[in-house]
C-alpha cells in the first residue's frame, strides 16, 4: 500500500573524497497526504556542463487506485523496506551506482549515500547481489517515474 505522503531525492553522483562529487543529476518527487499527485523536479548536469540546470517542476497523477504511477510508488516503497543502508552513514557507495537515494514517508527514513558524498571508507554493512539487484531496480523506478511525469 502506498504511503499518504512521502518525500524522496534521488542524486547521481555521489561519490567524493576530498573533493565534494559533482552530481549529474538530482531528482525529487514529493506527495503530500491530500494531494493527488505527486510533485517532480528534475535537475540535471548536461555532458561537460559546471552546474545542474534549474529544476523543471512536473506532476504525476496518482489519484487512481489502479495507476501504474500508484504501482510504482508501491514498488519501490516496498524495494526500500527491505535493503539495508551502509554503516556508518555516507561511508561508502555499497550499492556500486554512485547513487543515492533518500526517502521520507510515515513509516519509515531510508538514506543511502550522503548528498555531499561517500567519503570512500568502509561500510560494515554490505549487501547480497540480490539486494543490489533491489536497489537497481530502485533506480530504475525512480528514472521511471520522473520520465512519466508531464
Amino acid at each position: 500500500m502506498s504511503p499518504s505522503e512521502f518525500f524522496l531525492r534521488m542524486q547521481c553522483g555521489i561519490t567524493g573524497g576530498f573533493v565534494p562529487p559533482s552530481p549529474s543529476a538530482v531528482h525529487t518527487l514529493s506527495k503530500a497526504s491530500e494531494q493527488t499527485h505527486v510533485l517532480v523536479a528534475s535537475a540535471v548536469r548536461v555532458d561537460g556542463g559546471k552546474s545542474l540546470s534549474d529544476a523543471d517542476p512536473k506532476t504525476l497523477d496518482v489519484s487512481g487506485t489502479s495507476s501504474t504511477e500508484l504501482a510504482l510508488v508501491d514498488e519501490l516503497h516496498s524495494i526500500l523496506t527491505s535493503i539495508p543502508t551502509e554503516s556508518p552513514p555516507g561511508s561508502e557507495d555499497i550499492y556500486g551506482l554512485d547513487t543515492s537515494i533518500a526517502w521520507q514517508s510515515n513509516d519509515i527514513i531510508w538514506v543511502n549515500g550522503s548528498p555531499s558524498g561517500c567519503v570512500r571508507g568502509k561500510s560494515t554493512v554490505q549487501p547480497s547481489e540480490d539486494e543490489k539487484a533491489k536497489f537497481r531496480r530502485a533506480v530504475e523506478v525512480i528514472t521511471e517515474l520522473v520520465a512519466k511525469a508531464e
